[in-house]
This record gives structure tokens, C-alpha cells and sequence, in this order.
């Protein structure tokens, strides 16, 4: 292995790196999207819940298939892998943004409301630094999520460590096999290690929190 890495450095390196940009791409469009879908469901129950209940219906369907029913309209390559990526991240990050949302204590929401506050600023002002950690927390899933869906979009030509991965089943090339298992396995422990320090951070600045909402109503 060590001799094929050494040997082939670029056929390792170029799906690492095509991983990464599909990678970050999805997650810079899917939170667009989410942030927009909360901001609308914050007006409607009704809409929250039709489109929980939608993406929850799209997120059962395996991500082989959905890439099979979009082909005829979308074609092979990274824009079929894009949409089916960012729809299923939709229902990891809407989930856990009403949830971390509509978790705050209603005390200070009526207190909030009280002092004026349109829904608006009570989002900004008050939901959101009090439910960061949920926020993260469903960042870090769809993170996560993403990495492995990508490893499967290789199979329409969308790029990344499943070309690897894919290439090495096909020719039954152990190496490639070895490495491509590596390269997902170890990318999706990396990046959920990081975004945990990162959550636990976020953890830790919140704790505070409950001292500051006191100064600040009072």
C-alpha cells in the first residue's frame, strides 16, 4: 500500500481533493437552503411540518436510487450528485434547526415579546445564540451524512473516493480497495472529531448563557 501511495500519489490525492469540493459546496448550498426553509417554517406550523414530513419521505429513499430517477432529467456528473446531496441534507439540518428553535424556554420568548420584539428579531437576537449547539450539532450530522453519499456518487460520475473505491471492485485491485476505504473512513472520522471540538466549544460558550439572558431581561 505505502508502495502504490508512493508510486501514485496524484491518483489519491486528485479524489481526495474532488471529495472535499463536492464536500463543501453541498454543505455552503444545503445551509442556504435550511436557513431559508427555518425562516419560513418559523412563520408556519403548517409548513414546518409539510416539509419535515417531505424531506423525511425523500430522506427514506437509498441515495443510489434517487440518483438513478434524476439521471434522465439532470444527466451524470456533479449536478445530479449536488441535488440529490443538498435535498437529503435538508431533512438532517431542517430537523435540527426547528428542533434546536423551537427548544427555547418559552419564558423568554414571552419575555422577548413583551419588550416588542418582532418574530424576526427574537430569531436572531434570542433563538439562535441559545440553540447554536443543536444548530451544530445538526451541521455536524449532515457533514458526516454527505461524506458518505459522495463515496456512492462516484458511481455516476460525479468524482471524489469512490472512483477510487469503485475502480478497485471493479478490477478486484486489493490496493485501491484498501485505500479508497481508508480515504472515506478516515475523512468522515476527521471531520466528526473536528466539528465535535468545535460543538464542545459552543457547548462550553453557552453555558454562560442563562447568566447573560438574566442581565439582559432584567
Amino acid at each position: 500500500m505505502i508502495d502504490y501511495l508512493l508510486s501514485y500519489p496524484d491518483k489519491l490525492i486528485t479524489p481526495l481533493l474532488q471529495h472535499l469540493e463536492l464536500l463543501v459546496i453541498t454543505l455552503v448550498v444545503s445551509l442556504a437552503v435550511a436557513a431559508v426553509l427555518t425562516i419560513a417554517s418559523m412563520y408556519s406550523k403548517t409548513l414546518a411540518r409539510v416539509l419535515t414530513y417531505l424531506f423525511s419521505i425523500i430522506y427514506s429513499i437509498p441515495s443510489l436510487a434517487l440518483f438513478v430517477l434524476l439521471i434522465p432529467l439532470t444527466g451524470l456528473g456533479t449536478t445530479t450528485a449536488l441535488i440529490v446531496l443538498v435535498t437529503y441534507n435538508q431533512y438532517l439540518l431542517l430537523r435540527n434547526f426547528l428542533a434546536g428553535l423551537e427548544g427555547v424556554d418559552p419564558a423568554i420568548i414571552e419575555a422577548a415579546t413583551g419588550m416588542g420584539m418582532s418574530t424576526m428579531q427574537i430569531l436572531v437576537k434570542i433563538r439562535l445564540p441559545l440553540a447554536k449547539k443543536v444548530l451544530f450539532t445538526g451541521i455536524r450530522l449532515s457533514a458526516v451524512s454527505t461524506i458518505g453519499i459522495i463515496t456512492i456518487a462516484a458511481l455516476i460520475n460525479a468524482g471524489g473516493i469512490g472512483t477510487l473505491l469503485f475502480d478497485g471492485l471493479r478490477t478486484m485491485n486489493t490496493v485501491k480497495i484498501l485505500w479508497g476505504a481508508i480515504l472515506a473512513g478516515g475523512l468522515a472520522i476527521i471531520a466528526d472529531a473536528l466539528l465535535k471540538l468545535v460543538e464542545k466549544r459552543l457547548e462550553r460558550t453557552g453555558a454562560d448563557a442563562p447568566d447573560n439572558r438574566e442581565k439582559t431581561f432584567d
